[in-house]
Parts: C-alpha cells; sequence; structure tokens
C-alpha cells in the first residue's frame, strides 16, 4: 500500500511542507474547516499530487481518531505534519489551552499508536513558547507526561494561573516541544522521529491580519529589530520539516528547531529586552 502522509491544517505551512515531502505519496489533509481543505487540495492537486481532504477537529478525541482511521485505509502512514491551532488573537485563553496544547497532545497520542517504521512528525509550535520564563522541572514534566485526558485539569493550567490568551499560547508552545521530547520515547520504540519546529513571524494571511491589525506595530518592530530584519516564508518553513522528516535527518529527533530571524535573540538579549 503506498505511504501516506497526514496534514492537519490546511493553511500556508501545512501546505509548503507537504510539497516538499509527499510526491509519489497520498496526503489527507485536514482542517476544522472543510473549505479550507478543499481550497488547498485543489491547489496540490493541480500540482500533481494525490489529495484525499477531511474535516477534523483536533480538540475532539472521536474527531482525530476518525481522522487516524480514515488515514490508515489508505495505507501505512509515513508522515504528520500538525499545523493546525489557534493564536492568542483568536481565542480566549480556555479555546487556546484546549485546541494547541490538548490538541497537539492528541494528535500525537493517536498518530504515535500508527506511525509506520521509518516514519516522522512535525509538530509547528511557535518562538512564542522560546519568551516565556523558565519552569520547574515539576512543571516540565507534568506537561511532557501527563495523561491526555488529565492535561487541562492541571492546576498550573487553571485561569487562576493564565493570565490571558498570549500567555496561554506561551504555555501551549512551550507544552507542545515539551510534549514532542516525551513522545519521542513511545514514536522510537515504533521506529519513528518526531519534532518541532518554532517559527517566528511567517507571511501567511494570519500574519498579514495580525501586521495590519491593533498589534501590528509590535510586530512590525520585532521585525525591525531582529537579526534577518525581515520576516519569513512557509516555503523556508518547508525547507526545516524536510530535512527533519526526509533521509538526512534520520539522526534527529524530539528536537525543537527556533527560527524567527532572531526576534526571540533580540527579546532576551537586544532591543526588545526588558530593560
Amino acid at each position: 500500500m503506498p505511504n501516506v502522509i497526514v496534514v492537519i491544517g490546511a493553511g500556508s505551512i501545512g501546505q509548503a511542507i507537504a510539497r516538499r515531502v509527499s510526491a509519489g505519496k497520498k496526503v489527507v489533509l485536514a482542517d476544522l474547516r472543510q473549505e479550507n481543505a478543499d481550497i488547498a487540495a485543489k491547489t496540490m492537486s493541480d500540482a500533481g499530487f494525490s489529495v484525499n481532504t477531511l474535516k477534523v477537529d483536533v480538540s475532539s478525541r472521536a474527531s482525530v481518531q476518525a481522522l487516524v482511521k480514515t488515514a490508515t485505509s489508505l495505507g501505512d502512514i509515513s508522515g504528520v505534519i500538525h499545523a493546525a491551532g489557534v493564536s492568542p488573537s483568536q481565542a480566549s485563553p480556555e479555546t487556546i489551552l484546549k485546541v494547541d496544547l490538548y490538541g497537539t497532545a492528541l494528535i500525537l497520542e493517536e498518530f504515535g499508536n500508527v506511525i509506520a517504521s521509518g516514519g516522522s512528525g512535525v509538530v509547528i509550535s511557535s518562538m512564542s513558547g522560546h519568551r516565556l520564563p523558565p519552569l520547574s522541572i515539576e512543571q516540565n514534566k507534568l506537561l511532557a507526561t501527563t495523561p491526555v485526558e488529565e492535561l487541562l485539569a492541571l492546576p498550573m493550567l487553571q485561569l487562576n494561573q493564565v493570565k490571558d490568551s498570549l500567555h496561554a499560547y506561551q504555555l501551549s508552545k512551550r507544552g507542545n516541544s515539551l510534549r514532542v521530547i516525551a513522545e519521542v520515547v513511545r514514536w522510537g520504540k515504533r521506529g519513528a522521529r518526531v519534532n518541532t519546529i518554532s517559527p517566528g513571524i511567517i507571511i501567511t494571511p494570519l500574519a498579514n491580519d495580525e501586521l495590519n491589525g491593533p498589534r501590528g506595530a509590535g510586530y512590525k518592530r520585532m521585525i525591525e529589530v531582529s537579526a534577518a530584519g525581515r520576516a519569513g516564508t512557509p516555503d523556508e518553513v518547508g525547507n526545516v520539516a524536510a530535512l527533519l522528516m526526509g533521509s538526512e535527518g534520520t539522526f534527529i529527533t524530539g528536537s525543537d528547531f527556533l527560527m524567527d530571524g532572531g526576534v526571540t535573540a533580540a527579546y532576551w538579549f537586544g532591543e526588545l529586552a526588558s530593560k
């Protein structure tokens, strides 16, 4: 049976990665909005890829299990690209934790049960996870290893501890990279690998909305003072993912790749640092 690449989140980054790693394979494009998946599928199909689409809600175990069932019916799953999520300006702290933190842990668990030997996964996190001050060893372990269905009940994730949507987002993205490190052990027993990529400001429709929205000045400032002096592109994220998911990345697993043009460096040690 053919190898299957599952793409969760049919936005610009998910598509860019899929184009790099899916030639000759079947692609399952899943998104919360069916129309998004269909539009992305047409673009990829017109470029010669074999694509199926499915609606998925990553915060629902039943929905994720339905995605797994569909994908495995098409062949062995050799790649998982998890690029779905919501941003601080899009949702409440509760929704962000449910989608970005719980949803990612759920995807890692369910696909970790079926990923093929030699397969690999990439989770798209964010540079925001690198802005959170260090957590305790115990907090790190809790985010990494708490059973999925108990994750949102952690005291550190209650609304009296989570200050706002940005804080929820930072916690979720830090949690994503920690979760991947823990899942590496289980995926490794199946002969598979998984890593995170933490992009900075990547030009997508969502980023353009942010740049032209109420927080746009802050975004533009981050770009101006970064070492690169520009925003990134989805294809640049695709380049890193292609390395991680391909034959040249087979010794890389459990790693988090920060690619933000130097914004985080400026935040901690440069012109964005608190005086």
